[in-house]
């Protein structure tokens, strides 16, 4: 499947190995901005509340009082479309407050994206380590979906007359910032209703069949994961199905998904490719029926087999920190008087080796299957693999090849 007419890589080079070409634009120095809105009301009529008593109690997770403080005399917070510099300012029942945050230096992040298979309906890209999907805390614009918006996608004549064309493709499933690999995006509305009741539908499966796990019956897409794991599995094949859900977790103000008895249903599937006993490490290949956040991670780490240099998850599904709440500087974060990172490790954190690696599924309007795969990072493939990358002449030379099989 050639590429869209017109298209340039950014890097003006040829397409990586499996790919069919490369997009991105560099990222700004700095984001937008962004602006919160809220309508204050008032549960009784005889208290007073101030600007400054509603932000810093309201969102305590944002900033501590003296930066709320900041911001309000910076003059980053309107009531009634009227700007206001005194903390102090009483608010009436009703009042409409926004809050405009400045915008900020973003934390590094990749931002070529290599498309592995492209069609009227969907696009599936190979997403690398380090780069959130979807805009969230710290990440606003430096995301896979800014790339989407900012790309001038091509449609053919036939597609651009269809109703239902989307401007631009969006992602129907989750990939971790630190997973690297296959993330599926539409381009049409019917695309992304359907290819997201796929995914919907593994996990409603994963819950019937929590008591009896297995992965033979037919699905609309199935999906399959390379990890890297410590330790050395005995089994040769798991299936994992403890429930995923949140718990409580210093800094994160919505919680943390971990193993959890009452959570929902999740499976996974592991089988192993390689035991690298020097290392301590095994190389398994996971197939996943449902899709929690961080499934795999928890799933591997709750039998005991942790994802190496996962900075989260330790054995048994569950942080490995948990102490008490407590936040600090980071030079990355926006000069506007608050967001203080966490010093515990949070979700986003990377350092891990999973990589989302290939999927099977029944396309949304043709009903026919396609089979998409992300090539390998070095560090996750087989010792076979490894020597047949090095034989094509991907690997730079042979120290690099020797190099990539020390570290496994």
């Amino acid at each position: 499947m050639a590429a869209a007419e017109g298209e340039t890589p950014v890097d003006d080079g040829a397409p990586p190995p499996g790919a069919l070409y490369s997009f991105g634009t560099p990222w700004p120095e700095l984001n937008q901005g962004l602006s919160y809105s809220d309508t204050f009301r008032c549960a009784d009529a005889d208290a007073a509340t101030t600007l400054t008593e509603f932000y810093s109690t309201n969102y305590k997770s944002s900033a501590p009082l003296p930066g709320w403080i900041k911001r309000i005399r910076n003059g980053q917070i309107t009531v009634d479309g009227e700007v206001v510099t005194d903390p102090d300012t009483t608010l009436r029942d009703g009042s409409k407050l926004v809050y405009h945050r400045l915008p900020w230096q973003e934390p590094f992040a990749p931002y070529l994206l290599e498309v592995l298979y492209e069609d009227d309906d969907m696009v599936a890209l190979n997403k690398p380590s380090g780069l959130q999907v979807l805009p969230k805390g710290l990440f606003q614009q430096r995301t896979v979906l800014a790339q989407l918006q900012m790309k001038d996608w091509k449609m053919t004549s036939c597609c651009s007359k269809r109703k239902h064309v989307q401007s631009h493709p969006v992602p129907v499933h989750r990939l971790g910032r630190g997973t690297s690999g296959l993330l599926l995006c539409a381009k049409t509305k019917v695309a992304k209703v359907r290819l997201a009741s796929y995914f919907a539908e593994g996990a409603i499966n994963a819950g019937n069949k929590r008591d009896k796990p297995e992965f033979k019956e037919e699905r609309k897409i199935s999906k399959f994961y390379r990890a890297l794991v410590t330790g050395i599995l005995d089994n040769d094949e798991v299936v994992v199905t403890q429930p995923i859900g949140l718990v409580h977790y210093p800094g994160v103000a919505e919680g943390l998904y971990a193993a959890c008895s009452s959570g929902k249903p999740a499976m996974s599937k592991v089988c192993v490719l390689e035991r690298l006993s020097l290392q301590n490490h095994t190389l398994v290949q996971v197939e996943i029926h449902s899709g929690r956040p961080h499934q795999i991670r928890i799933h591997l780490a709750y039998i005991g087999h942790p994802l190496v240099d996962d900075p989260l998850y330790g054995i048994g599904g569950y942080p490995k920190f948990v102490e008490p709440e407590s936040t600090g500087p980071d030079s990355s974060f926006a000069y506007d008087g608050g967001y203080e990172r966490p010093l515990q490790p949070v979700p986003g954190d990377c350092g891990y080796h999973l990589h989302a690696h290939w999927l099977v599924l029944c396309h949304p309007t043709t009903n026919k299957m396609v089979k998409v795969t992300a090539p390998l990072p070095q560090i996750l493939q087989t010792q076979e693999e490894c020597r047949a990358t090095f034989e094509r002449g991907t690997f730079t030379s042979r120290c690099e090849h020797k190099a990539t099989l020390a570290l496994r």
